[in-house]
């Protein structure tokens, strides 16, 4: 995806009654709170092209973004040593949670994995920006901006089908949660956990490197 690490957008998510969520989607009262970071920026993030499964590394930009989610992390949580720190298997992901914690004078490595936590797959789009698939799949392209959480790419996944991968390991917190993933992640995340619509939350803008709290029901930028 598009990075996005621009301006800080409003403090909170758009709510919904819990009777309005999608059919068959079971929302996730999560039992601790969570503390979400999006990875840092990546070259293809500043092109523009759909990311997805592939693991492209963090830029300079992106590794400075880890570092201020690390100070912004240090004034949320007073006490490291009392939160659990999950990360996505993806390259960049990882680089951005091991910034993080070196910064926070932590073991870099010592946090858990797991595979559940992968970007949304855009299957053979990947590797490709927005504009070039509107011109090579117009039809396509226009299909999933009519339902952006239920479009399936070629060989990928919607964001309903990300939701259930993740569910799980959201009802499986043991305690407070630090947790570096994705911007598909994220938006998931907001449908389960947040009260945000399906379709609100597959159009929501994730910030790189910046910090998400999840908690009560709610969703704000911290």
């Amino acid at each position: 995806m598009a990075a996005t690490h621009g301006p800080a957008a409003a403090a909170g998510f758009d709510v919904i009654d819990a009777s309005v969520h999608e059919p068959g989607m079971v929302p996730i009262a999560l039992a601790h709170r969570l503390i979400l970071v999006r990875h840092g920026e990546t070259d293809w993030n500043r092109e523009g092209r759909l990311q997805g499964g592939q693991d492209i590394p963090l830029n300079a930009l992106g590794r400075t973004q880890a570092a201020e989610a690390a100070d912004r992390l240090r004034a949320l949580v007073p006490d490291l040593a009392a939160v659990d720190f999950l990360c996505s298997p993806m390259h960049r992901a990882r680089e951005t949670m091991a910034i993080m914690r070196a910064r926070l004078g932590l073991a870099p490595d010592d946090y858990a994995i797991d595979e559940r936590l992968r970007e949304l797959t855009f299957g053979s789009w990947e590797g490709f920006t927005w504009r070039e698939m509107r011109k090579a799949q117009p039809e396509q392209s226009r299909a999933r901006m009519r339902d952006k959480w239920g479009f399936v790419p070629p060989e990928g996944e919607s964001y309903a089908m990300l939701a259930e991968r993740i569910r799980p390991v959201l009802a499986g917190f043991g305690r407070e949660t630090v947790m570096v993933s994705h911007g598909g992640v994220a938006r998931a995340v907001l449908a389960l956990c947040a009260g945000v619509s399906p379709q609100k939350a597959a159009l929501a803008e994730i910030w790189q490197g910046k910090i998400l709290i999840v908690d009560r029901g709610k969703a704000e930028w911290a």
